[in-house]
C-alpha cells in the first residue's frame, strides 16, 4: 500500500491561525523530495503537461485548482500541492482545496499531516461525509481504529447509501477485532454496491482501495465466510483462493470453523490449498496487497 504526504506552505486563506501555525514553509522540502521533483520534471509526462498548466500569477482560483488535479493525476504530487495553494491564495475554497491536499498527502506517506488536513476539513464542512471519510481513513492508516469507526460512522450518518464508507467501516471494525460488526457492514456495503469488494471499485477521495488490513489473508476468510451464508459458492471459492494467496492456513481455518468445515472435501478449494502450501516454499515471494487493490497495493 503506498500511502505518502508531505505538508505545504504559508498562511492559507481560511485556515485558523493555530492550524496556519502548524503548516510548515513550503520552501522547507527535503533535499531527497527536491531532487526527486527535479527528476519529475524531466520525464517527457512532465514536457507535455507543463505548457498547459495555469500561470500562478494570472490564473483564477478555478484554473489554479483544475492544474492541481490534472498533476495530482499524472503523478507529480509535489507540484499539485503547490497548485492547490496557488488557488487557495486566489479564493478557492478553502475545505474542498484541503481535502485535495490531504489526499495527495496520504499518496506521499506523510499520514499524520493529512490527517491535521483532514481535521481541518471537517471544522470547516461538518456535514462532508467524504471529509468525515478521510479523517477516518488517516485515523485507520494510524493505527486509531476507535477514532476511525466512529468517524466512519458520521460520514454514514451524513451519506447512508455510500457502499465505500459502509466497506471502510467494516474494515476498521475488522482490525478492532470485531468481526459481527464488520460482517454487517461488508454486507450493507454489497448490498449497495456488489462490485465493492472487487478490484474495479472505484470512488473519489480516500476509498476501499487505499486501505489496508494487518491480517488480509483473515479478512478474506470473513468474506468467504458470508458470501458461503448466501449460498454464493463462486464468490465463497473465489475468496478462499484469496486468503489462502495471502497466507492464512487455509486448512486449518476450516478446520477450526464448524460452519465452513464442508469446504476441506471441495476438490478445487483442495487443490487451492495445495497450490499455497507450494507458495510458501522458501523463494517462492507473494505480495500482499490492501482490499481491492493490485498485487503493488497501490491506490489507483
Amino acid at each position: 500500500m503506498r500511502i505518502h504526504a508531505r505538508f505545504l506552505s504559508l498562511l492559507l486563506a481560511g485556515v485558523t491561525p493555530l492550524a496556519a501555525q502548524s503548516l510548515p514553509n513550503s520552501q522547507t522540502k527535503t533535499h531527497s523530495a527536491a531532487e526527486e521533483s527535479a527528476l519529475l520534471h524531466q520525464s517527457e509526462d512532465w514536457q507535455l503537461i507543463a505548457p498547459h498548466l495555469a500561470d500562478p500569477a494570472t490564473a483564477n482560483e478555478a484554473q489554479l485548482e483544475l492544474s492541481g488535479d490534472v498533476l495530482q493525476a499524472r503523478r507529480f504530487p509535489e507540484d499539485a500541492l503547490d497548485y492547490y495553494t496557488y488557488a487557495m491564495k486566489r479564493g478557492g475554497d478553502p475545505a474542498t482545496l484541503l481535502k485535495k491536499m490531504g489526499v495527495v498527502r496520504l499518496e506521499l506517506r506523510q499520514t499524520a499531516l493529512a490527517r491535521a488536513l483532514f481535521q481541518q476539513c471537517v471544522h470547516m464542512a461538518k456535514k462532508d461525509p467524504q471529509a468525515w471519510n478521510n479523517l477516518a481513513a488517516a485515523d485507520y492508516i494510524l493505527g486509531a481504529n476507535r477514532s476511525a469507526i466512529h468517524e466512519y460512522k458520521r460520514a454514514l450518518k451524513l451519506d447512508k447509501h455510500s457502499a465505500v464508507f459502509h466497506a471502510n467501516l467494516g474494515i476498521a471494525y475488522f482490525a478492532d477485532n470485531d468481526v459481527e460488526s464488520a460482517r454487517t457492514e461488508f454486507s450493507a456495503a454489497m448490498r449497495l454496491d456488489p462490485r465493492i469488494m472487487s478490484a474495479e471499485a472505484e470512488g473519489g477521495g480516500i476509498t476501499l482501495h487505499v486501505l489496508q488490513t494487518q491480517n488480509y489473508g483473515l479478512l478474506c476468510f470473513q468474506m468467504a465466510k458470508m458470501y458461503a451464508s448466501q449460498g454464493a459458492m463462486l464468490e465463497t471459492k473465489l475468496w478462499l483462493q484469496k486468503a489462502a494467496e495471502h497466507g492464512l492456513d487455509l486448512h486449518a481455518a476450516l478446520s477450526d470453523d464448524s460452519e465452513m468445515r464442508v469446504w476441506l472435501k471441495n476438490p478445487e478449494i483442495r487443490v487451492v490449498m495445495a497450490n499455497a502450501n507450494r507458495l510458501q516454499k522458501p523463494n517462492v515471494a507473494h505480495a500482499t496487497p490492501g482490499l481491492g487493490t493490485s498485487n503493488d497495493g497501490v491506490p489507483n
